[in-house]
Order: C-alpha cells, then sequence, then structure tokens
C-alpha cells in the first residue's frame, strides 16, 4: 500500500469545487485528508487567507505544497505531476 503525503483541504460546505479536489484526491488513492471548514471557523478562513494569499475554496496542501484551489490540482494531475507529489517524491 502507498502511503501519500498529508494532504489538508480547506472547504465550505456548499462548494463543488471542493467536493471534486476531495473525489479526484480519493480517486489517486489518497484516504487521510484533513478537511478544515473555514465557512464555520473564521479563524481558519483568516489562517488559510495568511497561508495561501487566497480567500476562494478550495485551497489545497499536499505536504508542505500549497497547490491552489481544485483548477491547480487538475492541471498538476493532468501534467502527470500530482502523483509524484502524493507520493513524497
Amino acid at each position: 500500500m502507498t502511503t501519500h503525503a498529508h494532504v489538508i483541504l480547506y472547504h465550505t460546505a456548499s462548494c463543488p469545487y471542493c467536493v471534486r479536489a476531495e473525489r479526484l484526491l480519493e480517486a489517486k488513492g489518497v484516504t487521510d485528508i484533513e478537511r478544515i471548514r473555514v465557512d464555520l471557523d473564521p479563524e481558519q478562513r483568516a489562517v488559510m487567507m495568511q497561508k495561501t494569499g487566497r480567500r476562494t475554496v478550495p485551497q489545497i496542501f499536499v505536504g508542505a505544497t500549497h497547490v491552489g484551489g481544485f483548477d491547480d490540482l487538475y492541471a498538476l494531475d493532468q501534467s502527470g505531476r500530482l502523483d509524484p507529489l502524493l507520493n513524497g517524491v
């Protein structure tokens, strides 16, 4: 079984791109996703904005790498660079 890098997903309850990001990560075999709901916790939204410079969700981190939003995650996957990142290569 492959061990993946730690994934953090900043999200809200009503975000379709957040769901798509989760589904893509799960399709890649990622089972341990730390989900942080910024719609319920304004302090976490502030943390997210400080870390990323962005206010939109999702915001995704793989290990220490800020991937960005769903479009960024999808582009990484399409370019073949997501799997190595998830596998810590």
